[in-house]
């Protein structure tokens, strides 16, 4: 009874791993389209100057890096899930990798965009 009880929250839990690989990249191509309409919405409006245009350019840029963070979140939240219910050595090594490349890509982000508009970052 009790095996049979593990081997079903196991089931579970590995559709609820894939249930948030799954949301994650629902969520990135959602990410991907709301920057893309937005950025070709800016880029073709005749009524924005250079500057106006470069400023809506940079605030789609950090809407698209949010969406691809949190999307890199929920990744790394169904990596640590996967991991705890079969902790193998592999499933370690891409979890870390996981969250090595979200803190190298969160750092960035955030450098870029604080040299972009480094007195909004100020106050």
């Amino acid at each position: 009874m009790k095996d049979m009880l593990s081997e079903q929250f196991l089931s579970y839990a590995q559709y609820l791993v894939l249930g948030f690989n799954f949301f994650a990249i629902l969520l990135l191509l959602w990410g991907a389209v709301l920057s893309a309409k937005d950025f070709f919405y800016f880029s073709f409006d005749k009524q924005l100057n250079k500057q106006a245009k470069i400023k809506k350019n940079t605030e789609v840029k950090k809407m698209l890096g949010g969406y691809i963070l949190l999307s890199l979140e929920i990744i790394i939240s169904a990596g640590i899930i996967e991991s705890i219910i079969k902790p193998t050595l592999k499933d370690i090594f891409q979890l870390a990798a996981l969250v090595g490349i979200r803190t190298i890509i969160s750092y960035f982000l955030n450098e870029e965009l604080g040299a972009i508009h480094p007195s909004e970052n100020e106050e």
